[in-house]
């Protein structure tokens, strides 16, 4: 059985606190969604604000809902480098002792001493997926995905399993400028 799962590139993005999102909205403020992600209950919202390093900025960042218990953001190794900030791989929600920057909302600003990572590559799947693949939580696996002309194998996916998330392979800018998939690409474990 071919073990497929669906390719997507998710580009710098940052997830907010309930307490930066009052700094940088004004006291109160919701976010406004935009669109559903392919996640279960993640959206991306209409706000924006600018992330800032010692090198650079990037000026209008897409906020992604809800709000988190910590305010984290991600970015490529491109990004990280072009803006002069110190971005270790990590999972989402492993921001401790990671990179420092600057969020400037149209209310306030925040300085995060810790929160700014390159997502590591993963797949989100649901127990069932996990199960009918072989698969468990924190596995690392390989994946290939072909593409016209720049066909390659990620190593260190990490497999994330949890009830609420659907099954879908996450990678960053520079990832995927490097395979160049198409919309609904398929990638498969191996």
């Amino acid at each position: 059985m071919k073990k497929e799962v669906l390719i997507e590139t998710s580009a710098r993005h940052v997830h907010v606190s309930r307490e930066a999102l009052d700094i940088l909205f004004g006291e109160g403020y919701e976010l406004t969604k935009k669109k559903d992600l392919s996640q279960p209950g993640q959206y991306a919202c209409e706000e924006r604000v600018a992330v800032i390093g010692p090198k650079g900025q990037f000026p209008a960042v897409s906020i992604l809902g809800p709000v988190r218990p910590a305010t984290q953001v991600e970015i490529s190794a491109s990004d990280a480098r072009s803006i002069g900030v110190v971005a270790p791989v990590r999972e989402s929600g492993d921001i401790a002792n990671s990179g420092a920057c600057k969020i400037v909302g149209p209310k306030g600003e925040v300085e995060i001493e810790d929160g700014v990572i390159v997502a590591k590559r993963h797949i989100h799947m649901t127990p069932a997926d996990a199960e009918n693949y072989g698969l468990a939580d924190k596995q690392i696996v390989n994946v290939k995905i072909e593409s016209a002309e720049r066909t390659l194998i990620f190593g260190d996916v990490v497999v994330r399993v949890h009830p609420n998330f659907a099954l879908a392979m996450h990678i960053d800018t520079d990832e995927s400028n490097a395979v160049m998939p198409a919309a609904g690409t398929m990638g498969e474990i191996l």
